[in-house]
């Protein structure tokens, strides 16, 4: 199994080794959109495997900061107590690069960017971009994903 993320589409795939789709999902790529620079808040393209999958078994809206839970979960009365912040919720599928020197290792490393595929508030827009270049899901989306695919699965993000 891997994963096909369109940027154009803001649409992410689940496909099987035939290339059949299992699952499709509405996503929320980088508002600046793609690139692979570190502090550009832009997605990065290209091939990714999915080097660790961080919150299993924690409830819908656990709030994580620097990938551990904060003993929060979301409410719009926290978010409200919060304006601005980036929400990262329920699961993260965290992203390595496998290009070395367009998203891999140096200052284009996807992973030391620290960019995931996680969930996000209820009242994030999918299907548009809006993230600081993670990839947004919902959350009840981002469980599903979490438990069928396994870590180092294939990620490839393109921008058709």
């Amino acid at each position: 199994m891997k994963l096909l993320v369109s940027v154009a589409r803001q649409r992410m795939r689940l496909v099987d080794d035939a290339g059949a789709v299992l699952r499709d999902y509405p996503v929320s790529t980088a508002k600046a959109g793609v690139g692979e620079v570190s502090g550009s808040y832009r997605t990065p393209r290209g091939r990714h495997v999915v080097r660790a999958k961080i919150g299993a078994g924690q409830p819908e809206n656990t709030v994580f900061v620097r990938r551990r839970p904060t003993g929060e979960l979301w409410t719009p009365e926290l978010a409200a107590a919060h304006p601005g912040r980036d929400w990262i919720l329920t699961r993260i599928l965290w992203l390595s690069g496998c290009e070395p020197g367009f998203n891999r290792l140096g200052h284009c490393d996807t992973m030391r960017r620290y960019v995931y595929i996680h969930g996000s508030p209820e009242t994030a827009e999918m299907g548009v971009p809006g993230s600081h270049g993670c990839i947004r899901m919902r959350n009840a989306d981002i469980v599903e994903l979490f438990d069928l695919l396994p870590c180092y699965s294939e990620v490839e993000i393109s921008e058709d």
